[in-house]
């Protein structure tokens, strides 16, 4: 069978740039979120305002969120970099910036009255820098005296190597990092209590709902909002920051009315997208759309802003992240008192952006058949020129007649086909958890309904795809990455995470490979 696979594009931009950024901070936090969880499982049972205060247990909560979090997440970062050594050294460097952090604090406070003394400042930051500077400077030393190493003295050099370099770092950690970071945490949590005190939160809200669907959103969430969050939520109990970007609300009312006033295939998925994205928290679903109509980006903002103003108004807050993003999690987590806040934000904020999206398409609709009526006559060409390429029709290639055509690039990309043997395919999103997941899970069943049984289904985050990978499966703002990192590979680009025909593209790809074969 002659195929051919789609030309390689190069990536790069600020946007990219952004995401791998994004979703290295991903990559230490997301993991760790179960602690956070039980970290706020903690605070809601124990502390004095809590559901069943406990003295004794309460102990717990201090060294949990002001060592354990920031370790597992050093060790998780330099993990990432350079393996269980890359995370041992990060662990001992991030303990230096902890200590080195107290120590700071501590003399601030000797100059203080007693009752403006300072509070301690968590390493979550210190983690996410010290973590890649240990593991990826350690890893650079191995280099120096690879295969240099007499025979029988290895273990020796290895062990005290890491051991020196860990000292090393943890000093670097305990001066100039704790300065660092201690300064940047003041000055944006001076800039939170700006906005809140101004009534300026809601404006976040223009930078957060675009960056989102631009799967941008880790840069922010991880890199800023959780870690300050997390300060907050030690200082007060619970933090408005937690739900700036985790409202289900705005994704629920976009989908809403795409699946009232959409169309086409953008209609018929909707209901589905906004039952994965309100309960199971998966907000990427919904991401397409909007990137499919640009203009109802402004729902999302303005549904946002009607979140996070009500909150603020009423107190809405959560004890720790809501991690996924689903109503069962930011229930979960919601702060005593709060529950009618968090609940009317979330109803609010879906209304709002349900009405201004139905708005925006219900204005455009004359507009959008004309266009749709057109891509589909554009994708059935791409069809036929694929089957006179195959030699022959298919099923799975006939039933996309009907479907919605991934763009990629600005163009109809025709079936992906290709000389090389799939065994392995990996469904890819940034953080690796989410839609990839879900992706994976529908593909894994249509493969297994299909009788194939020698290819595996998996999902990985974008930055762990390596050449093991035969397919690769992403979303369509996520393929650049996706191809720089397994350039040989076949890149199948999807818009919709549910129920893309590519799918079924990629079933009869394998599955005439195994009638060839046999």
């Amino acid at each position: 069978m002659t195929t051919t696979s789609a030309p390689a594009k190069k990536p790069g931009g600020v946007r990219v740039g952004v995401q791998r950024f994004g979703t290295f901070l991903s990559g230490m936090i997301m993991p760790n979120i179960p602690a956070l969880i039980a970290w706020g499982i903690f605070t809601a049972f124990f502390i004095e305002v809590g559901w069943t205060p406990n003295a004794d247990l309460a102990t717990i909560v201090g060294p949990f969120i002001h060592y354990l979090l920031p370790i597992i997440i050093a060790y998780t970062g330099g993990t990432i970099v350079y393996g269980v050594r890359g995370g041992v050294v990060a662990s001992i460097a991030v303990m230096g910036a902890i200590a080195g952090s107290d120590k700071l604090i501590a003399d601030i406070n000797a100059t203080l009255p007693a009752d403006n003394q300072l509070g301690e400042v968590h390493m979550f930051i210190g983690a996410m820098i010290m973590a890649p500077l240990a593991a990826y400077t350690m890893k650079w030393l191995d280099s120096l005296w690879d295969g240099k190493i007499r025979a029988g003295f290895e273990m020796l050099v290895n062990m005290f190597s890491a051991g020196i370099w860990g000292f090393v770092m943890a000093v670097v950690g305990f001066y100039p990092i704790a300065w660092l970071v201690n300064g940047l945490m003041t000055t944006l949590s001076n800039a939170v209590d700006f906005l809140v005190e101004a009534n300026l939160l809601p404006l976040t809200s223009i930078i957060i709902e675009p960056a989102k669907v631009l799967f941008l959103n880790n840069a922010i969430n991880h890199g800023v909002l959780t870690p300050l969050g997390i300060q907050q939520a030690d200082e007060q109990g619970a933090s408005i920051l937690f739900l700036l970007e985790a409202n289900p609300g705005p994704g629920l009312g976009l989908l809403l009315a795409f699946a009232i006033f959409g169309l086409g295939a953008a209609r018929a998925s909707a209901p589905g997208a906004a039952v994965i994205q309100f309960f199971g928290g998966i907000h990427e679903v919904y991401f397409p759309y909007a990137l499919m109509k640009p203009a109802v980006i402004l729902a999302l903002i303005a549904g946002g802003m009607t979140g996070v103003t009500t909150n603020m108004l009423l107190g809405g807050a959560l004890r720790a992240p809501a991690a996924p993003g689903s109503i069962i999690a930011v229930m979960l987590q919601t702060a005593n008192g709060a529950y009618f806040a968090v609940i009317l934000s979330v109803i609010l904020s879906a209304g709002v952006t349900f009405l201004i999206a139905a708005v925006i398409l219900r204005a455009s609709r004359k507009r959008d058949l004309e266009a749709l009526a057109a891509t589909d006559d554009a994708f059935g060409a791409a069809i036929t020129q694929t089957e006179a390429a195959k030699g022959k029709s298919s099923d799975a290639l006939s039933n996309l007649r009907g479907g919605a055509a991934t763009q990629a690039g600005g163009g109809v990309e025709p079936a992906v086909m290709t000389e090389r043997e799939v065994k392995s395919i990996v469904f890819a999103c940034d953080a690796g958890m989410g839609s990839s997941a879900m992706g994976a899970s529908v593909l894994r069943n249509k493969i297994k309904k299909a009788g194939i049984e020698d290819v595996t289904v998996v999902n990985k985050a974008v930055a762990a795809l390596d050449e093991s990978a035969d397919l690769v499966i992403t979303q369509n703002q996520l393929t650049d990455r996706a191809r720089r990192q397994t350039p040989n590979a076949i890149h199948v680009s999807v818009d919709n995470f549910m129920n893309s025909p590519r799918y079924d593209e990629v079933v009869e790809l394998v599955r005439d490979q195994h009638k060839d074969g046999a």
